[in-house]
C-alpha cells in the first residue's frame, strides 16, 4: 500500500506523455505521478524510491529527499504567507501549508520555525507548531551540560519551552529568561537541573553558545581537510568520536546538530557529509 507523507520503494506501473505512474507492486488502482523525468534505462516494473504526497485530489511522487517525513519534527522556512497559512519548504517541488490554526504566534517570511508534518482530513500533507506532545521528555543530559535547542512556545507565567536537539521538551523558567525571545530562535543552554520524568531545565549561558559555536567550527574544517566526509555519526562509538575530532560524543552531536539545522551537512548513521 502506497504510504503518503514517506519514502518507499514503488515500482513503474506505466507511461504517458504526462510521465511515469508508480505503485506499490500490489494494487495497480493506486497511482502516484512521478514529479520527475525518469532516465531512459528505467523500465515498467523497474523500483523507484519516492516521496509520495496527495495535491489537487491525486497522489504524486518525487524522488527528491524531503527535509521531513510524515510524523517528523524539524527546522523549515515559511517561504509564502497567505490568507490560509504559511507554506513552507520541504525540499520538494510543491511547498506544504502550516495552517493558522496550527500556528502558534506570528510567522514571518525567511524565517525558520520547529515543526511537525502530519496528514489532515483530507489525507494531504499538513504542518503544526504545537509538538509538545510529540516531544521526548527522557533526555540523555545531566546538570551542568551544555546543550542547543529551537523555542517551540512561550509562555508568560512558566518561560520559555525549547525542543532540545528538536527532540527534547525542555523549560527555561521565567526567572532565568530575561530578554527578548522568539518562538523560532535557536539558542544554546547549560542544563540546571533534570526533573524526575527526565525533563530538561534550562539557563542561558554565553560559555554554551561559544562552546557550541567553537566546535560547530572545528566540525567544518574537518570536513574540509577530508574532502567533505567524516566516517562518524549517530551510532558511532564515543572513542571513535573522540579519536577524530577530539569531542566526546555529546560535544560532537550538538556541533553535528548546529551545522545540520544551518543546511551546512548531512547526517547519516555512521558519517557525516558536507553539502
Amino acid at each position: 500500500m502506497i504510504q503518503i507523507g514517506q519514502r518507499q520503494k514503488l515500482r513503474v506501473h506505466h507511461f504517458t506523455s504526462e510521465g511515469a505512474y508508480l505503485y506499490d507492486g500490489k494494487d495497480p488502482n493506486t497511482l502516484a505521478l512521478l514529479e520527475e523525468n525518469l532516465d531512459k534505462s528505467i523500465k515498467k516494473e523497474d523500483t523507484v524510491l519516492a516521496f509520495v504526497y496527495k495535491d489537487k485530489g491525486r497522489l504524486w511522487a518525487s524522488r527528491k529527499k524531503p527535509y521531513l517525513e510524515l510524523g517528523q519534527i524539524g527546522l523549515l522556512r515559511v517561504v509564502a504567507k497567505t490568507k490560509i497559512g504559511a507554506f513552507m519548504d520541504l525540499g520538494l517541488d510543491k511547498d506544504v501549508l502550516l495552517p493558522f490554526s496550527e500556528t502558534l504566534g506570528q510567522v514571518h517570511e525567511g524565517q525558520y520555525y520547529l515543526v511537525r508534518l502530519y496528514l489532515d482530513k483530507t489525507n494531504r500533507l499538513a504542518l503544526t507548531m504545537k509538538i509538545k506532545d510529540y516531544l521526548e521528555k527522557s533526555a540523555p543530559y545531566k546538570k551542568d551540560d551544555l546543550v542547543e535547542g529551537t523555542i517551540y512556545s512561550i509562555h508568560k507565567d512558566h518561560g520559555i519551552f525549547i525542543a532540545v536537539d528538536e527532540k527534547y521538551d525542555s523549560l527555561v523558567p521565567k526567572e532565568e529568561a530575561k530578554g527578548i525571545y522568539q518562538v523560532g530562535e535557536t539558542l544554546a543552554a547549560k542544563v540546571r537541573s533534570v526533573n524526575a520524568d527526565g525533563r530538561l531545565v534550562l539557563s542561558f549561558d554565553n560559555e554554551a553558545h561559544f562552546q557550541i559555536d567553537e566546535d560547530a567550527e572545528r566540525l567544518l574544517d574537518l570536513l574540509e581537510d577530508n574532502d567533505g566526509i567524516l566516517e562518524i555519526g549517530d551510532k558511532s562509538r564515543p572513542d571513535e568520536i573522540k579519536k577524530l575530532t577530539g569531542m566526546s560524543k555529546s560535544e560532537f552531536k550538538r556541533a553535528a546538530g548546529k551545522l545540520y539545522k544551518e543546511r551546512e551537512i548531512k547526517i547519516y548513521p555512521e558519517k557525516i557529509v558536507l553539502i
